[in-house]
């Protein structure tokens, strides 16, 4: 028997110390997917705190024949999907990390230029997500920044494989086809033989 099925048996038995234990194991992972669903340092930490405290009232009904990682994802899903349909628009500010600490470039880093672009690139992926559907977002997520199967997605956001794969299909067109648009800024072109001003 593992230490998360043991305190998993342990929280649903009443042992606040076991739950502590799971949440110290699983509160990255669930922080940083309501961070990359929400956008937001504070929305994700709020969306966190809510996701544990939903956990903490349902485990009496968690079944242990099913993944704790793959229930607990999809209760952190669900819950940003609501929030999501519940406030429509999304302003996104990306000038902390997933971590929600601000970029402190390393001493030792080669260059502020390459951490400017690597901060920009983020920034835009962020963004490009953020215009995805909110389950096809969760999906995206799910499948490539926790490493979740096709089969576990579709346990989590109760879909079946085939939809799984029809929307994550659709959400890489979807992002590919944001991530070839130009910004808006470099779309620019000055005049020739204009003024640089202009």
């Amino acid at each position: 028997m593992t230490d998360e099925t043991t305190w998993i048996i342990q929280a649903q038995q009443g042992n606040d110390e076991a739950f502590t234990n799971l949440v110290e194991t699983y509160q990255k992972p669930v922080y940083n997917l309501c961070y990359r669903m929400l956008g937001e340092p504070e929305s994700a930490e709020d969306a966190a705190q809510e996701t544990f405290l939903k956990v903490y009232q349902n485990l009496a009904r968690y079944d242990r024949e099913r993944s704790f990682t793959t229930w607990l994802l999809s209760i952190a899903a669900h819950h940003c999907i609501d929030k999501l349909r519940r406030r429509r628009f999304n302003a996104v500010s990306i000038d902390e990390d997933e971590e929600g600490q601000t970029d402190i470039p390393d001493r030792s880093a080669p260059d502020p230029e390459s951490e400017t672009a690597k901060r920009q690139e983020r920034e835009r992926l962020h963004n490009c997500l953020q215009s995805l559907d909110p389950t096809d977002r969760a999906a995206v997520i799910m499948r490539y920044w926790q490493d979740c199967s096709e089969v576990e997605i579709a346990q989590a956001l109760k879909l079946t494989v085939p939809a799984v794969k029809s929307r994550l299909h659709r959400a890489r067109r979807a992002l590919a086809d944001l991530w070839d648009e130009k910004p808006a800024h470099v779309r620019t072109e000055r005049k020739p033989y204009g003024s640089p001003a202009f």
